[in-house]
């Protein structure tokens, strides 16, 4: 099968590289096939894949924040233009989106099909992608995923390489309490996409770790993975001045995919293991 990923570079998109690699990939930098333009969807076309992934975006809060519109041409109408070749083509695609598209105002894990109705210009452009790809394409599953980490630099890595500074100058780590999520292991998230890619079955997955925990307690968890005795110090997102605001309870709960037998570990054995993975804690 011809593969396409869109956003090979990235995060989860380069476990998807490890994930499919049994197939044959074509995997174009942004400067090759530039999925914010019209023109990509020609490109595609011609690269005649049998399946695409994207898990491209524009992934900086606080920037979608600063330049929505380019929030806008890049997660809602890049999506647009790789859900059009897909018709195309009639062949599956794979929507990478987040838990951000939700409010943050519930009381318990949001669920598949829990209203979407994001605070934030990021979120609100990767709505806007989640429902062109449900229009345009015919065959689409959307894989939400939270709190990535795993490899490449992320909030795991960073607390693991601050805890590790911050113990030879005594300083104590301040890290918020009232942001809850789902702390997810990219590897893990490739592999259940994977999954449901090979079940043939469309839809909404939240591609999650089990569980959910604040900033502050998946903080502490990595500097206890990293045997690294640092004082956590709690405080609240108000104390910190930023352009975006993320939703302060955005868990996300892995129902849909679980009913066909797909689930992930509780983040807290990911976090361990990805803790161990650290060789150097530099970034």
């Amino acid at each position: 099968m011809r593969v396409l990923i869109l956003g090979a570079s990235g995060q989860l998109g380069s476990e998807l590289t490890k994930t499919f690699a049994d197939h044959q990939l074509f995997v174009p930098s942004h400067q090759e096939l530039d999925l914010s333009q019209p023109t990509a969807r020609a490109a595609i076309n011609q690269l005649a894949p049998d399946l695409v992934l994207l898990p491209a975006a524009f992934t900086n809060v606080d920037g979608c924040a600063i330049d929505p519109a380019r929030a806008f041409r890049e997660n809602t109408l890049g999506p647009k233009y790789a859900a059009l070749a897909c018709r195309d083509r009639d062949i599956p695609l794979v929507y990478v989106s987040t838990n951000e598209v939700f409010s943050g105002n519930s009381q318990q894990a949001y669920s598949e099909y829990d209203q979407p109705a994001p605070i934030n210009a990021y979120g609100r452009s990767k709505w806007g992608g989640e429902q062109a790809v449900l229009q345009h394409a015919p065959n689409v599953f959307i894989t939400r995923v939270a709190w990535l980490f795993g490899g490449q630099r992320n909030f795991v890595r960073t607390i693991a390489r601050l805890g590790r500074e911050r113990l030879q100058t005594g300083e104590p780590l301040r890290v918020v309490t009232d942001e809850v999520g789902t702390p997810t292991h990219a590897a893990e998230a490739a592999w259940a996409i994977r999954q449901l890619v090979d079940s043939n079955i469309p839809g909404i997955y939240h591609v999650v770790n089990e569980g959910a925990c604040s900033r502050h307690e998946l903080a502490c968890a990595v500097l206890a993975a990293a045997g690294i005795d640092l004082p956590v110090e709690p405080i609240s997102s108000a104390e910190f001045s930023r352009p975006s605001s993320p939703p302060p309870f955005s868990a996300l709960s892995n129902n849909a995919a679980a009913a066909m037998g797909i689930r992930l570990r509780r983040w807290q054995a990911a976090v361990i293991a990805a803790v161990a993975a650290i060789d150097e804690p530099t970034e």
